[in-house]
């Protein structure tokens, strides 16, 4: 894996400039992953803002949680960009 993260990084020939038309089921995994890893910190960042008594840290929290859910958020979006509905609708 590591030798084809080489190749492709010495050759620009074989870098992608737009996104594969097929999700593999590891693509699909890995983008479930990171929405639940964003989901999650921003459940955390909001708990702790609402149980911690000192502002400056509330406001911290309040803002790593924002910006975990713009993230979520934005991973959503590249995923309904494009989006084929009559193959993905086949397909579920």
């Amino acid at each position: 894996m590591e030798q084809q993260h080489q190749q492709t990084s010495q050759n620009p020939a074989h870098a992608y400039h737009e996104p594969p038309q097929v999700l593999t089921t590891k693509d699909l995994s890995y983008l479930n992953d990171m929405l639940s890893w964003n989901l999650l910190a921003m459940k955390k960042a909001h708990f702790a803002a609402e149980h911690c008594q000192d502002a400056s840290l509330r406001s911290a929290f309040e803002k790593c949680g924002q910006m975990h859910q713009q993230h979520y958020q934005q991973i959503l979006g590249h995923l309904n960009t494009n989006q084929p509905t009559q193959n993905t609708q086949q397909m579920m």
